[in-house]
Order: structure tokens, then C-alpha cells, then sequence
């Protein structure tokens, strides 16, 4: 049997892979998604005064119809499937505002609920489909559990931030500095502890994202007399967003001249 060439392996799997890869301006754009789902969620739900059950419902159909068009597509579509990310970001800030403040279960318990969720969905994942993938995620199995860990994490993330910025006291920026630094040990022990698996790191990654996202959307828009800027949400939320499509568009170019170069190379 012929075994097919490493470069051709890595060419299709970049074609049938339906996510992103994982370098630096994607942890970028990721970051500015989260931010942006903070303070468009909250533009939602205080600004608008929608309150956080509307918001929620509003922001969870808005997730489907995103969700849908992502996982209808036969490859990967950069703005396809960072509308679902924002979407989750969105829907995860006002279903954890309302599970803390409506329902009144409070930062700590909401926070160990959704952990254990999240836990729940990697270990169903595992035993499902015998691993849990990050990267070359193809099948509609896969897309499933992908996008619900995605989900729940960023609820999680999001009680993290407010309990951290508020129960703990360290403020919104004293928050976004705990979560920046913890990222930082997470991107250590990628570089350095090679024995930890690269899908737990990745996703410890991606929990923690979101609350910085969540405590840097605060500073922004939460008033002085809460360590805030005072900007306005909707501002706020449409600025971030212009810097996010400005990543998407980088990243969406970076990949078209690697693939180019590579079919050169092929041709060659």
C-alpha cells in the first residue's frame, strides 16, 4: 500500500477541518471575542433593559441560527465560525447573570455547577469518541461536543470573572490581571511540560479566556465607582468587534498564503 506524504496529510486536514488552527492571533481574536460578548451581552440586557431571561432567549436563538450555519458547511468558514464563538460569549454572560443574580444561586455555586458541566461534557466526549480533539475537528460527533464545551465554559467563564472581580474584591482590572496570569502558567506548561496532554491545556486555555474577557469588558463599561471607564456598552461593543474582524481577516490571509505555498511546494 502507498502511504500518503506527510505534506499531503497536513494539506487535508486542513481542507476538512472545520476550526481554526491554534496560534497567537487566534488566542488574540479569542480574547476580543469574549470581550465583545461581554459587553454586548450586557448592552442587551442593562442597556437595552431587556433583562437577563429576554437576553438570554434572544442571544440562545441567535446562537442556533449561527450554529446551524457553521456545522451546515462542508469546511471551514472564519467568520461562520467565530459568529458561533461570539455567540456563545454572548449567551454564556446573561444565562450566568441570570443563574446569579435572577435565580439566586450566587457566583460560587453557579461556578462549581458549570465546572462540573463542563467536566461532565470532556468526560462524555472521551468516552464517546475516545479522545477529545481541538484541532482537526471534522465530524459532526465531533462538532457537537465541541461546540457544547464551548458553551458551557464560557458560562463558567463568565461567573469566574464576576466572582473574582467581585466576591474575591480584587476589582474588574485586578481580575483581568489574575486570568492573564494564569494563562501565562498554562502557556508555560505548553512550552515546557511536555507530559501534559495538549487538549487539556487547550481547553484549561480557553475557560480561562473568557472570564479575562468578561473582567476586561467591565473595565470598560462598568461605572467609576466600581473600577470601571464609564464607556458606553454598545460603543464598546462595536469598537472590539472591528478589531476582531481586522484578526479574523489577518489569520483568513495567513492560512490562504500557506496554502498556496504549500501547493507550490507540491508542484514542485
Amino acid at each position: 500500500m502507498t502511504s500518503i506524504p506527510e505534506s499531503d496529510q497536513r494539506r487535508e486536514t486542513d481542507l476538512t477541518s472545520k476550526v481554526p488552527q491554534i496560534t497567537v492571533m487566534f488566542w488574540i481574536v479569542k480574547i476580543l471575542a469574549t470581550t465583545v460578548g461581554e459587553t454586548g451581552g450586557d448592552a442587551l440586557s442593562m442597556t437595552l433593559k431587556l433583562g437577563y431571561a429576554i437576553s438570554s432567549i434572544i442571544l440562545l436563538a441567535f446562537f442556533f441560527v449561527t450554529l446551524t450555519a457553521q456545522i451546515s458547511s462542508k469546511r471551514y468558514h472564519p467568520f461562520f465560525y467565530w459568529l458561533v464563538v461570539v455567540a456563545t460569549t454572548t449567551v454564556g454572560t446573561t444565562t450566568s447573570d441570570y443563574l446569579d443574580r435572577t435565580v439566586g444561586l450566587g457566583y460560587v455555586k453557579s461556578s462549581l455547577m458549570l465546572f462540573c458541566g463542563v467536566l461532565l461534557i470532556l468526560f462524555i466526549w472521551r468516552r464517546v469518541a475516545g479522545r477529545v480533539k481541538f484541532e482537526n475537528i471534522a465530524t459532526r460527533k465531533e462538532e457537537v461536543f465541541y461546540w457544547l464545551t464551548i458553551l458551557v465554559s464560557n458560562t463558567l467563564g463568565t461567573a469566574l470573572g464576576d466572582f473574582v472581580a467581585t466576591s474575591v474584591g480584587l476589582g474588574f482590572d485586578g481580575g483581568a490581571l489574575v486570568f492573564a496570569g494564569l494563562i501565562a502558567v498554562v502557556a508555560v506548561a505548553h512550552f515546557w511540560l511536555k507530559k501534559v496532554p495538549p487538549s487539556a491545556l487547550f481547553w484549561a486555555a480557553y475557560i480561562l479566556t473568557r472570564p479575562l474577557g468578561a473582567t476586561l469588558g467591565d473595565t470598560l463599561t462598568k461605572p467609576y465607582s466600581e473600577g470601571g471607564l464609564e464607556l458606553g456598552r454598545i460603543a464598546s461593543s462595536l469598537t472590539i468587534a472591528a478589531f476582531m474582524v481586522v484578526g479574523i481577516i489577518l489569520m483568513s490571509r495567513r492560512k490562504q498564503r500557506r496554502t498556496a505555498s504549500s501547493g507550490q511546494v507540491l508542484l514542485d
